[in-house]
């Protein structure tokens, strides 16, 4: 019978823990009890041995399904801890944990790989009709280009870049401080793998030059103001064969003078008369796809908001159109002829409104309202 303390246990996880609970177990384990942070205490060194034992069997679909049904003498045959099968890669562990601390993520032409070009943005204005129905446009983006001169080495016709003698061209140098294996740009050739003994003339060994590239780019149909839309691999240049960046359309939308939005609304303002209001009428309102015919309810109120279906905005990601609302804004006459006048009086009559009340001054009012 086996007298190793269960693995779930040593970890301090349930039998249902996924790998990132386990990973995350582990690396609390490790850095407590690492002998490097615990030179003098062999019971610190017993513990991290457990602990990797433990993690390298339950990371181990295999070796977990084995371990689940039989225990630890269902793992005999695995070798043993230490004896070749439960070795752990620390840097799987830890490797995504600390690569951005310690610059382990990659960088410009380390071990020979190429750097990503820089992602562009670019602000477009576009009118309100053209973010409603969509567009395309034509820009002009500066961005890096390869140099023609150099075909991007960055070196002088007939010569070429000679690998780093400090890294040997890997672009970084690595530095063991205990436990963890740290990496730094290389100072001999600034991260860059390679030395440009003579430098290209015209991109002064740079590699890239900046040129203006002309681009037709579509505007789908819905954008709404600050919409960024991504065309991938429109961006600057990579370096040593790296992949371009991407290009960023931040969009940006003009006023109009008829219409407002809200989302995927329309909305807009429709001035009408007393009469109309009053007695309903068909009106011919502005709309995105020209003008339409909109009945006026009688005694439709100043305020009223009345709908246009399907004569607003087109949904971003297809799905039909939202609708215009109509407000209605009554229109009060500023100057009226004697018969405009005359006609009101007796409307106004009909409807036992006074129009010619005695005139009083507001203090006489406000003396016969507290007498």
């Amino acid at each position: 019978m086996s007298d190793k303390r269960d693995y779930y246990e040593v970890l301090g996880v349930g039998k249902d823990a996924d790998e990132r609970e386990l990973k995350k177990a582990f690396r609390k384990l490790a850095h407590q009890y690492h002998p490097d942070k615990n030179p003098d205490d062999e019971t610190a060194k017993d513990k991290f041995q457990e602990a990797q034992e433990a993690y390298a069997v339950l990371s181990d679909d295999e070796k977990r399904a084995t371990y689940d049904r039989f225990g630890h003498e269902g793992l005999n045959g695995a070798g043993g801890f230490g004896g070749g099968g439960f070795n752990v890669n620390i840097q799987d562990i830890f490797g995504d944990f600390f690569g951005d601390i310690f610059g382990g993520g990659g960088g410009r032409g380390r071990g020979g790989r190429g750097s990503r070009g820089s992602d562009l943005r670019y602000h477009l204005e576009v009118t309100f009709e053209e973010a409603a129905f969509g567009t395309e446009k034509k820009v002009t983006i500066p961005r890096m280009e390869s140099c023609e001169t150099c075909d991007g080495s960055g070196a002088a016709e007939g010569t070429s870049p000679k690998p780093c003698t400090t890294c040997g061209g890997m672009g970084e140098t690595r530095v063991s401080q205990g436990f963890f294996s740290i990496a730094r740009p290389c100072h001999g050739c600034n991260g860059e793998g390679r030395i440009i003994e003579k430098p290209c003339g015209d991109c002064h060994g740079h590699g890239q030059r900046e040129r203006e590239k002309e681009l037709t780019v579509p505007v789908p149909a819905g954008v709404n103001e600050g919409t960024r839309l991504r065309y991938a691999g429109e961006g600057e240049a990579g370096r040593g064969g790296g992949s371009r960046g991407d290009l960023f359309i931040v969009v940006h939308i003009q006023d109009h003078p008829l219409f407002h939005r809200d989302g995927d609304t329309v909305l807009c303002e429709m001035p009408i008369s007393f009469p109309q209001a009053a007695l309903g009428c068909q009106l011919e309102v502005p709309t995105l796809d020209g003008k339409v015919n909109m009945k006026i309810p009688a005694g439709t109120q100043p305020g009223a908001v009345l709908r246009l279906r399907g004569k607003g905005i087109p949904q971003l990601r297809g799905g039909g159109r939202g609708d215009q609302l109509v407000r209605i804004n009554l229109e009060v006459p500023t100057k009226l002829d004697d018969k405009q006048a005359e006609l009101l009086e007796q409307f106004a009559e009909a409807s036992g409104e006074d129009v010619h009340p005695e005139h009083k001054s507001f203090f006489d009012k406000v003396k016969e309202l507290f007498d």
